[in-house]
């Protein structure tokens, strides 16, 4: 487990996820149940644009941060979408399944 702090909409929110590395990269929340799923962070090397997609995801919120976790985009990502760019690069990438488990978080990150 891994621990992100960052601030977004002058709120100041701390998240504990799952580290994903090697062939979970590949994975994520593939195959997951909408309750039982995880948060994820992923890292990459350097800045990137690298797309993602939902098949076979449930619904999730993706939040793609820079290397000083400052925020780049927050999308809501819909099940079976082909691909998913943010308008930036960036170096981090958190899923946050939309579930009864991750409510909290979900409500201070929709709040305006």
């Amino acid at each position: 487990m891994v621990k992100i702090n960052f601030n977004y909409k002058n709120r100041k929110i701390n998240i504990e996820a799952k580290n994903c590395n090697g062939l979970w990269r590949g994975v994520g929340l593939m195959f997951s149940r909408r309750e039982r799923a995880e948060i994820l962070f992923f890292e990459f090397e350097k800045n990137t644009r690298q797309a993602i997609h939902s098949f076979f995801c449930p619904e999730f919120v993706a939040i793609w941060l820079d290397e000083q976790n400052k925020v780049v985009e927050v999308k809501k990502i819909y099940p079976w979408t082909f691909s998913i760019i943010p308008s930036r690069s960036f170096k981090k990438l958190i899923e946050i399944p939309i579930n009864k488990k991750n409510k909290n978080i979900l409500e201070l990150i929709n709040k305006k």
